[in-house]
């Protein structure tokens, strides 16, 4: 028996390394290190073909990955970057007066906005086609699935187009694990681009009817999933399917100590306590309940401080708009997009506390690394929170802000940190007791339902 890690999106993106790519990067680094009964193998897919994967590139990136390759995908997310902008600024200027009392001028407006898009993304699909058919072969090799194999799909499989080549090694003896990492599309769609829900419920649906069993990163999630399956299938069948999970680790994995730290960062840590928000900008993170909050606390005349970091996602115009209008933007509010993981680490020693107001998440790796890194957390009321700090997070309630100004100035005022519990006591997976996890337990679960059961049900 060998376990197939499958590894696509990471492999054809190496540059990219927040969320489930963090989570799939840590995994394959870390298959080597464990000593397991089964063999690992990373692998991933292309032109109907199953590759084995040497090296995804992140280690001496410019010797191992083509030249052609490292620009047609810097040449790919610059014309994406490109792309948002114009979205922000035709968001921008139809909320002008200007545009805003003229039907004739948003119109032509829009005309020459989706002119732009389309100059940008035509040649973005062109770069795209080619990287996507293009073969590293001092990364990978063709590999030969073998009847007892299991495919552990870890990546973000709805993005791929593999459902044929994995049904194919399905009928030839190959057993397919899902990895599950949120429902969010499914369970809160409003939170979602139109066009990643349509894609997810589709993977979803092939997904519930062909894995043989789903380990989800939390408890939360698995809940949901066993649920959407037993929906879908019916009882019985998906009493056929096992349902397992297990916890993310912690790790920064590119820190490159010879990375300076720029000053603006150094400089933005030492005037004031600043609160720190980490995660892609997109409606469901709830940035805006956090701006609301301390606007408040501005209101009060606490001299404290609050930063976004991370990448600019979907439907964030108007609170992109709002940050870099904001008369406290590079005095008490900060944005960073582009802070390097040693620049990630310092701020996360040197802030206050984390603040995440999330509505709804799968997991909460950020929680898990300012923790590990002695970071208070201040977090929204949710299970899965709950399930990662149990008591030694500080809570609040997403329909109040005042719960949060409440605990913030708390915080400043007695310099006790308002949680219940200590954090002292709070203990958490590296990213190799992670990978450990996850292995065992799929292997586990495999297994049990080579015996006939269904596989095994945590509590």
């Amino acid at each position: 028996m060998r376990f197939l890690i499958e590894c696509t999106y990471v492999y054809e993106h190496p540059q990219d390394n927040s969320g489930i790519q963090r989570v799939v990067r840590n995994v394959v680094n870390n298959l080597e290190r464990l000593e397991m009964a089964v063999e690992c193998v990373p692998v991933m897919f292309k032109h109907g073909e199953v590759y084995q994967v040497d090296r995804l590139g992140l280690a001496e990136k410019q010797k191992i990955r083509p030249r052609l390759q490292s620009w047609l995908s810097r040449q790919h997310d610059r014309l994406g970057r490109l792309g948002q902008r114009v979205n922000l600024y035709q968001a921008a200027r139809e909320r002008t007066d200007l545009y805003r009392n003229s039907p004739i001028l948003r119109g032509m407006l829009a005309l020459v906005c989706k002119a732009a898009r389309m100059a940008f993304l035509l040649p973005q699909k062109c770069l795209s086609h080619i990287s996507l058919n293009y073969v590293d072969t001092s990364r990978v090799q063709e590999l030969q699935c073998e009847a007892d194999d299991v495919l552990i799909l870890l990546d973000s499989s709805w993005h791929a187009d593999f459902f044929p080549v994995a049904e194919r090694l399905q009928s030839e003896g190959v057993r397919i694990v899902s990895v599950i990492y949120d429902l969010i599309p499914l369970t809160h769609p409003q939170f979602c681009d139109e066009g990643l829900v349509r894609v997810f419920e589709h993977w979803f649906d092939w997904v519930a009817r062909t894995a043989d069993g789903f380990i989800a990163i939390s408890q939360t999630i698995i809940d949901q999933v066993q649920h959407q399956v037993q929906r879908k299938l019916g009882e019985e069948a998906a009493s056929q399917r096992w349902f397992d999970y297990f916890h993310l680790g912690s790790d920064l994995d590119q820190i490159n100590p010879r990375t300076a730290i720029r000053p603006a960062v150094k400089k933005m840590l030492e005037q004031r306590p600043i609160y720190l928000m980490v995660s892609t900008i997109e409606p469901r993170k709830n940035h805006s309940y956090l701006l609301d909050a301390f606007e408040q606390l501005w209101g009060q005349d606490q001299n404290i401080g609050v930063c976004f970091v991370g990448k600019i996602g979907w439907k964030t115009e108007q609170l992109i708009d709002r940050v870099r209008q904001h008369p406290q933007l590079n005095t008490h509010l900060f944005m960073w997009n582009d802070l390097t993981d040693r620049e990630l680490e310092y701020c996360y020693m040197n802030a206050r506390s984390l603040v995440f107001p999330s509505y709804v998440e799968g997991f909460g790796l950020p929680l898990v690394e300012a923790m590990q890194r002695g970071l208070p957390v201040m977090a929204s009321d949710i299970p899965v929170f709950r399930e990662i700090g149990g008591d030694t997070i500080a809570y609040f309630d997403l329909s109040d802000p005042v719960t949060l100004t409440n605990l913030v100035r708390q915080f400043e005022s007695s310099d006790v940190f308002p949680a219940q519990g200590d954090m002292s006591t709070w203990k958490w997976l590296s990213w190799q007791d992670s990978t450990r996890q996850l292995i065992t337990r799929v292997h586990e679960n495999t297994e049990i339902s080579n015996t006939g059961g269904p596989g095994a049900r945590r509590a």
